[in-house]
């Protein structure tokens, strides 16, 4: 765990200077990643000393579902076929003052980014407004960009701390196959708003054996650079929807995936890139259960990851300790579940059978 404590805190430092790089133009934006920069050498010491005072690894990333209504109805939604939205959502959604405690103990054990998800996250307003005091942590807000306008344009000068990331597919016949009609354009305009504002942000983008050629392409990021676009982050496809397995990537896919991922890295000197899984190869494994992040659903519950909806531990109720020492993670651990052989995408989807067995196991 000690290499992999590094491994991750190296990483995010070295993301956080390629950002400073990048708004080097933009005296306010060059502040806060100097800022950023300060609060993540703060995060890793807090860490280093709850290890070092409770024997307790605490990672630096969260996944948050924040949210568990959409404006959308995309084709192979993982949040959907979980459950975490709906159209009528069966889950409970904790309150603005719940989420800030969470992040407030998230960033007193050195927790420095909170990827918030859904549903989508900016129809919760209310939570984002607590959530962005939480100022020792950077939240990237995966948005499918429909909803950005002048008043969110506001709210992310106010708070730099909350990325805007908007998740597309490619280009327009790409986006709106998956996401709907005109989604592609009204995501473009947002993107267009952000740049114009000055604001740092990103984009997210699902990748699968149809459209890796052409979201990897140079000509496809010189789109982005020159939008102003300072991060990318690439997401391979789990195929959620039956029949749709083919999109979803292969041993050869995953290894040309890195290589060209960190041959852009070499080239695009002033942009990010994130890969997920990314690196788990070189890592021994997932680094779901708490291992490298955890995800916290719109209830609180703490779960492996968004793929595997499981919980025995609510980190509303029970806090962020608790729910790393949660037995189920503990138990996936053990089993050696987030080693386990698969192709791409997700560790613990592919093997979902094995991990009921494992749950089913903890609830004993």
């Amino acid at each position: 765990m000690n290499d992999l404590a590094k491994y991750m805190s190296d990483n995010l430092r070295s993301l956080l200077a390629t950002a400073y790089r990048s708004v080097l133009s933009n005296p306010r934006e060059a502040r806060f990643a100097l800022q950023m920069q300060l609060a993540l050498a703060r995060g890793e010491k807090r860490r280093k000393a709850i290890k070092a005072k409770e024997g307790l690894d605490v990672p630096p990333f969260l996944i948050c579902s924040i949210a568990t209504t959409c404006n959308l109805q995309c084709k192979g939604c993982y949040a959907r076929n979980n459950g975490i939205a709906a159209d009528t959502p069966t889950k409970d959604t904790l309150g603005p003052d719940q989420w800030h405690a969470i992040f407030t103990e998230a960033a007193q054990m050195g927790f420095n980014v909170a990827l918030l998800a859904g549903g989508e996250p900016l129809t919760r307003r209310d939570l984002l407004e607590g959530i962005a005091k939480v100022k020792d942590m950077l939240f990237p807000v995966f948005t499918n960009g429909t909803l950005i306008g002048p008043q969110y344009i506001e709210f992310f000068k106010h708070h730099l701390n909350v990325v805007p990331v908007i998740s597309i597919e490619g280009d327009a016949m790409a986006t709106n196959a998956r996401r709907g009609k005109g989604v592609h354009e009204r995501a473009l305009l947002s993107i267009q708003m952000l740049r114009q504002a000055g604001l740092f942000f990103g984009v997210s983008i699902t990748v699968t054996t149809e459209n890796k050629q052409t979201v990897t392409s140079a000509e496809y990021l010189d789109q982005l650079h020159d939008l102003g676009c300072k991060i990318v982050f690439y997401v391979e496809y789990v195929p959620v929807e039956a029949g749709t397995e083919h999109l979803a990537f292969g041993d050869a896919d995953v290894q040309w995936m890195e290589a060209t991922v960190e041959e852009r890295r070499h080239q695009y000197r002033d942009m990010i890139f994130v890969s997920f899984p990314g690196d788990e190869k070189l890592l021994d494994g997932c680094m779901a259960a708490g291992r490298g992040f955890f995800h916290i659903g719109p209830d609180g519950a703490a779960e492996p990851c968004p793929f595997s909806p499981h919980s025995d531990t609510n980190a509303a109720r029970d806090g962020l300790r608790a729910a790393l020492r949660s037995p189920l993670f503990s138990r996936l651990r053990d089993a050696s579940a987030l080693s386990w052989e698969h192709t791409g995408g997700c560790t613990l989807y592919e093997h979902r059978d094995e991990v009921e067995g494992i749950v089913s196991g903890s609830k004993k």
